[in-house]
C-alpha cells in the first residue's frame, strides 16, 4: 500500500521510486518488491511489478483503471486495499475449518467490524457518498449486512453510538468513554477488546491462529512501549499506567 500510494508523488518528481522501500513493513517485504526501481509511474508498477505478486489479485479488485492509482484518495485505496484482504483472508480461514476458524473467523469479524466504526467516523465532514462509504466495509463482520446499513447513514458520533447498543457483540463498547481526564478513548476500547480476544487463542490447542495473535500483540506491546516513552519525555507520568495491559 505504501508502495502504490506514493509512487505517484515520487515518480512524477526526481526522488527514485527505491527510496520508498526502507519505508515498507518488513512483513510485507516479498523478492519481487527489490524490482520496483524499474518503474517510474505508478501504472508501470502495476503492469511490470505487481500483476506478478501476491497483492495482484487484491489491486485488481480495488483499481479498475491503473490512471485511478494516480487519482485517488490515498486513505480511500488504503481502505480498498484492506477490506479486500480482510475478506479474503476471512474466507481462507473459514475453508481451513476446525479450531483455526473457530479463533481466527471472530478475531478477523472483529478487525472488519472496527474498521467499518472507524471509517464511518473518520468519514463526517468529507464530501464521500454514502454508497462510497459503504464499499470501504469489509463484508465479513458481525455488523453485515444490517448493521452497515445504519452505519453508512450515520450523521454524527452519537449515532454511531446508537447504531452500536443495537448489536449485542458491541453493546458495551462505549462504555467509559469520553472526553474527561479518566475516560478511555474509542480506540482504546478496540484495543482493550482485541487484546482479550487475541490473549483467549492461546487457551485453545492445535491451531495457527496463535501465530497471527503472538505478532498483533507484539504489536500492542510496541505501542505500549511508545506510549510510556513519550509520557516520559512530555514529563506527564501520572498518565504513564493508561497503557493496554496484554496479560
Amino acid at each position: 500500500a505504501v508502495v502504490s500510494t506514493q509512487s505517484g508523488h515520487y515518480g512524477r518528481g526526481n526522488r527514485p521510486i527505491a527510496e520508498l522501500l526502507p519505508r515498507c513493513h518488513p512483513l510485507g517485504r516479498f523478492d519481487e518488491l527489490a524490482t520496483i526501481s524499474i518503474a517510474t509511474s505508478p501504472a508501470e508498477l502495476f503492469n511490470a511489478v505487481m500483476v506478478d505478486t501476491p497483492l495482484a489479485p487484491f489491486f485488481s479488485e480495488c483499481v479498475q483503471d491503473e490512471n485511478d492509482l494516480d487519482e485517488m484518495n490515498i486513505e480511500i485505496l488504503r481502505n480498498k486495499l484492506y477490506k479486500a484482504y480482510f475478506e479474503d483472508f476471512y474466507g481462507f480461514c473459514e475453508s481451513l475449518g476446525g479450531t483455526t476458524a473457530d479463533v481466527m473467523c471472530p478475531i478477523l469479524a472483529f478487525e472488519a467490524d472496527r474498521r467499518a466504526i472507524t471509517i464511518t467516523i473518520n468519514s463526517f465532514r468529507t464530501d464521500l457518498l454514502k454508497d462510497d462509504i459503504e464499499n470501504l466495509y469489509p463484508k465479513c463482520g458481525k455488523l453485515f449486512p444490517e448493521g452497515l446499513k445504519f452505519l453508512k447513514n450515520a450523521e454524527d458520533r452519537e449515532e454511531v453510538r446508537r447504531i452500536c447498543e443495537r448489536f449485542g457483540a458491541y453493546k458495551d463498547l462505549y462504555t467509559g468513554v469520553g472526553d474527561g481526564p479518566n475516560d478511555k478513548t474509542l480506540e482504546d476500547k478496540f484495543f482493550e477488546e482485541e487484546v482479550k480476544m487475541l490473549a483467549l487463542s492461546f487457551e485453545q490447542q492445535f491451531h495457527f491462529g496463535v501465530f497471527y495473535a503472538f505478532v498483533k500483540l507484539k504489536e500492542q506491546e510496541n505501542r505500549n512501549i511508545v506510549w510510556i516513552a513519550e509520557c516520559i519525555a512530555q514529563k506527564n507520568k501520572n498518565k504513564i499506567d493508561n497503557y493496554i495491559p496484554i496479560f
